[in-house]
Parts: structure tokens; C-alpha cells; sequence
């Protein structure tokens, strides 16, 4: 081969390698839209997220916007319609998008070493309510109703024990957060509710958490728990960029090694670490959603125009 002909042959390589390069920029996002779901109050949640905003924009070289929704079920219907590219999700809000959206499930969270928690449902300690059967005729309150340890877990609890709550309970409320929830109990609004536990033994608890007078929190009695449920996660959308998507998932294993990154976490959403997740790991809680008699779809297209 000639020197002319090499020379144009290497031009050419280098200009389809340029437009290589422009395709790949121009398919990555010049914003990271980044979701959370509302486990508390919406505010504290952002509150809560913005050091880990900061690390994500510092890390990545580009703008990262968080979203929190105002219930669950809206931080699906935005990875449905492509708003979001990553968002943490319950195990619930989780198995519903697997079936709405693209997404793939990446990371899921650990406490204390292990990736699961549980449903408790709560009562005042001196209500005198001492067993699940003793809710009959009472008011209750679930959180939201995507919440995996605040609604599904629990309808599969009561489930079992042949509790129906629109035929057994005399009146049913909708706190839409854990916080709402452990007030709505300790202020007699309602005789019971459901919420989460990272024990269950009480010792790491939603009461625990909200409560900060350790006397409030002692007026709080956890009358049962669930199974173990598989823990909360990162989700990826599936049209994100692959080396991107990976870069995101190594941010947040360095976080889980780090003591700053860990009490970020902590703060977020009482996470100590995360852990490589499965789509398989939630099966568990697609039975759940069967056996509470909770079909997927209604959640979502309650909010779909």
C-alpha cells in the first residue's frame, strides 16, 4: 500500500472514530435525573439526598437533579415515561416498575449486614391490643399504598390470620409516610398501623427513629412481624448509557466502604451499605403482592392520564 493511500486510510479511520465519539456523547445525558422515593416527609427526603447529589455531580463531571414524588407510585410512572435515569425504589415500587418500565435493579441496600427488614404493625403499649385478631373492629393506618413493609407485607400478615381490612377494620387511613404513621399510632389517631423494622426486636425501628423521647418511643409495642423482606434498591434505567450506569454503581459501592458514604446513606434512607442485586431477589415480594390480593397495574394507572 501506497504512503498516500495509507495516510488517507488513517484519515478515515480517525473520522469514523470521531463520529463514534460524537454518537456515544450525544446518547449520554448531559443531566443525571436521579429519584427517590418519599419515605418520609418529601423535604427531609431531598434534605437528606443532597450530599449524595453533590458526590454524584463532583464524581461524573455533570449535573445531577434529584426528584422525590409525592407518593410511590409516581416515582414508577416517571421511570415509565424515561424522567428518570436512576431512582431508589421500595421492593414494592421496585417490582411494579420491572413490569411498567425498563429498568434493571443493580444494587440493594444492607443494615447492619444484612439485605433484608420487616413489616411491624404497631400499637399504643397500653391499647390492649395483643395480637393481629385483636384488630378487628379497630382504625388503622397504612402508609403508602406501594409501601412494601407499610401496606403489602402487612395485608399479607393479615391475610393469613383471615383478616380482611375493609371487612374487619372500622376505619382504614392512608398516613403516605413511616413518620405519619408512628404519630398517627402515638397520638391515638388510629388504634394500630403498619410500619418498617430493620430488626425485629424493636431496637432499630421506624418508632425508634421518629420518636427521638425515648419515652414516646416506649409507648409504641410492635404486636408482629413479617418475614424477611428483601431489602430496598438502585434501579438503572435501561436506556442509560452502559459506562455511565456502571460508573454510578461503582460511586455507590465506594459509599458503602467509606464512613462519610455510609452515614450519607444512613441519613438517606437508614442504609449502611449496598450490595449487587438480582431481579430474582424479589420474588418474595411479588408473592406477597398475590396473596394480599393487590393487583400491580391498578397503583400505576390510577396516576397515568
Amino acid at each position: 500500500m501506497c504512503a498516500k493511500m495509507k495516510r488517507c486510510v488513517g484519515l478515515w479511520l480517525l473520522g469514523l472514530l470521531a463520529l463514534m465519539g460524537c454518537e456515544r456523547s450525544a446518547n449520554a445525558p448531559q443531566v443525571l435525573r436521579v429519584g427517590f422515593v418519599p419515605a418520609e416527609n418529601a423535604q427531609q427526603v431531598i434534605q437528606n439526598a443532597q450530599p449524595i447529589v453533590d458526590i454524584l455531580q463532583d464524581r461524573l463531571g455533570m449535573e445531577v437533579q434529584p426528584f422525590v414524588a409525592t407518593d410511590y407510585t409516581g416515582v414508577v410512572e416517571a421511570l415509565r415515561v424515561n424522567k428518570l435515569d436512576i431512582a431508589f425504589l421500595t421492593p414494592a415500587s421496585y417490582v411494579l416498575a420491572r413490569s411498567e418500565a425498563n429498568v434493571k435493579v443493580v444494587l440493594k441496600s444492607e443494615r447492619k449486614g444484612s439485605p433484608f427488614y420487616y413489616a411491624a404493625i404497631i400499637t399504643r403499649a397500653d391499647s390492649g391490643i395483643k395480637r393481629l385478631e385483636d384488630l378487628r373492629g379497630k382504625t388503622f393506618a397504612f402508609g403508602d399504598p406501594l409501601s412494601t413493609s407499610a401496606n403489602v407485607f402487612p395485608r399479607k400478615m393479615l391475610s393469613e390470620r383471615g383478616i380482611d381490612p375493609v371487612r374487619d377494620f372500622k376505619r382504614i387511613l392512608y398516613s403516605g409516610g413511616h413518620d405519619a404513621t408512628v404519630l398517627a399510632v402515638l397520638h391515638g389517631k388510629v388504634d394500630a398501623g403498619a410500619t418498617y423494622a430493620n430488626s425485629p426486636d424493636s431496637q432499630d425501628s421506624a418508632w425508634m427513629r421518629y420518636l427521638k423521647d425515648s419515652e414516646d418511643a416506649n409507648k409504641i409495642h410492635a404486636i408482629a412481624y413479617s418475614e424477611p423482606i428483601p431489602a430496598d434498591n438502585l434501579v438503572i434505567n435501561g436506556n442509560l448509557d452502559e459506562g455511565l450506569a456502571r460508573k454510578i454503581e461503582e460511586i455507590f459501592l465506594e459509599m458503602s466502604r467509606d464512613p462519610k458514604g455510609k452515614k450519607m446513606l444512613r441519613d438517606l434512607y437508614q442504609i449502611d451499605g449496598v450490595v449487587p442485586a438480582t431481579d430474582k431477589d424479589y420474588d418474595s415480594v411479588r408473592e406477597a403482592f398475590a396473596v394480599a390480593g393487590i393487583q400491580l397495574k391498578q397503583a400505576l394507572k390510577k396516576k397515568q392520564p
